[in-house]
């Protein structure tokens, strides 16, 4: 619920201006081009962490289970490479590829989380294995003495929600290249959220009351696996991480190309170090090439050079980034939203716009309180203090030596 009136918000900024950049264009024409550069620089750096996250995911918790690969990082990470080699081809040669996998990965994403959620139910019904106490359970944790420091299972709760139901406003990022975006784009980033909040919950109730062995399934390296294995058999088990690793690929490359078209957008205005080469697009394909092979390069450099630990923490980072971009994204719409024009037909909240948008920003700040306060959360918050330097510096070069590229509005032609 939290996830969806946020994405309610970043629908309403992507019906009054569908233009790739998403918040970074946003916030440049609204605020100043200052503060745009900011979201697009956190958006960067959240989206070129999650390519190389979701595919290492994939590699590590749905391909090499079902081809019999024993877990082992160097492996995963080795396919992760294979994976994002493949992505960035396919995100190279066409939009329209892109769309079609997608398009076919979340087909087959929903109707198999509802046929196994289904078959699962009726396994646990059939042969009365499960327990429907785990939904009330706090499992490993059972004798964590600070359990409820920070509100418990609810909060846990909501957490999950802000790590899992990210990314929706990737169908921003790519509004310069669908049609009717100010109906379209606000369609797939609201129905996005609710059709993966819902399915997901009703996969997770079916997980959960489908197992006893609580502390067995909490220690397996793929514990789906290992409950549809146990439950639905080994030909059911692959067959669903088949499918899983097919949606994780679609949902990979869509990142991809959905940090990319920000690489370009940001690099168009000449706000993006190597500016002038990532800003150029290949006229045959028309996708640009060099911010793509970009976000394949970060990618190669986060699985060769990062140790276990360190790329564990720097995933973890990126979830606190989301928290971040969201939470800015929403204060800009609330001071905003007075100065944004109404297009007929366009997707608009109308009187609940503002009771929406108060809501969402008081459960992305909770949110983010949640992922700063635990003492493990410590080197996550550095991480993103670290790519906050980072940014801070290129900005103050531009402050420095290009000032000009700040003090100019992108696009101030366009008719949005």
């Amino acid at each position: 619920m939290g996830q969806t009136l946020v994405a309610l918000v970043v629908a309403q900024f992507a019906a009054r201006i569908p233009l790739s950049g998403s918040s970074y264009q946003w916030a440049s024409r609204l605020a100043n081009t200052r503060i745009g550069w900011w979201f697009g620089w956190l958006t960067f750096c959240y989206l070129s962490i999650a390519v190389p996250a979701i595919d290492n995911a994939l590699a590590s918790q749905a391909f090499m289970p079902p081809v019999g690969i024993t877990e082992n990082e160097d492996t995963a990470r080795v396919i992760t490479l294979a994976v994002l080699i493949v992505q960035a081809v396919v995100a190279i040669a066409s939009t329209r590829p892109v769309s079609w996998i997608n398009s076919a990965a979340v087909g087959l994403e929903v109707a198999l989380v509802v046929v196994v959620a289904i078959a699962l139910f009726v396994a646990v019904a059939v042969t009365g294995d499960g327990s429907t106490g785990n939904l009330t359970s706090r499992g490993v944790a059972a004798h964590a003495p600070d359990y409820f420091a920070v509100g418990g299972g609810l909060m846990l709760a909501m957490i999950m929600g802000l790590a899992t139901l990210v990314g929706f406003d990737s169908a921003a990022n790519l509004a310069e290249e669908a049609k009717d975006p100010h109906r379209s784009v606000p369609r797939a980033i609201v129905g996005s959220v609710v059709a993966a909040g819902i399915l997901g919950m009703l996969f997770l109730i079916a997980l959960t009351v489908s197992f006893e062995d609580v502390p067995r399934i909490s220690a397996d390296g793929s514990p789906v696996a290992a409950i549809m294995r146990e439950n639905l058999g080994p030909a059911a088990e692959k067959v669903l991480l088949v499918a899983i690793s097919f949606a994780f690929f679609g949902a990979g490359i869509v990142v991809m190309v959905s940090c990319s078209r920000l690489v370009y957008a940001m690099s168009r205005d000449a706000r993006f170090p190597g500016y002038r080469v990532l800003r150029r697009v290949n006229p045959r394909t028309q996708t640009p090439v060099p911010a793509t092979l970009l976000i394949l390069a970060l990618g190669f450099v986060l699985m060769v050079a990062l140790p276990g630990a360190a790329l564990l923490e720097l995933i973890t980072a990126s979830t606190i980034l989301p928290a971040l971009i969201y939470g800015a994204t929403i204060v800009l719409y609330l001071a905003v939203r007075g100065r944004l024009g109404r297009r007929e037909g366009a997707f608009d909240l109308g009187r609940m716009e503002l009771p929406v948008a108060l809501c969402a920003l008081v459960r992305t700040l909770l949110a983010l309180f949640v992922l700063v306060t635990p003492g493990e959360a410590l080197v996550p918050v550095v991480v993103v203090g670290g790519l906050l330097l980072l940014g801070g510096l290129f900005f103050l070069g531009m402050l420095l030596f290009d000032r000009e590229a700040l003090d100019t509005e992108p696009g101030a032609d366009i008719d949005w």
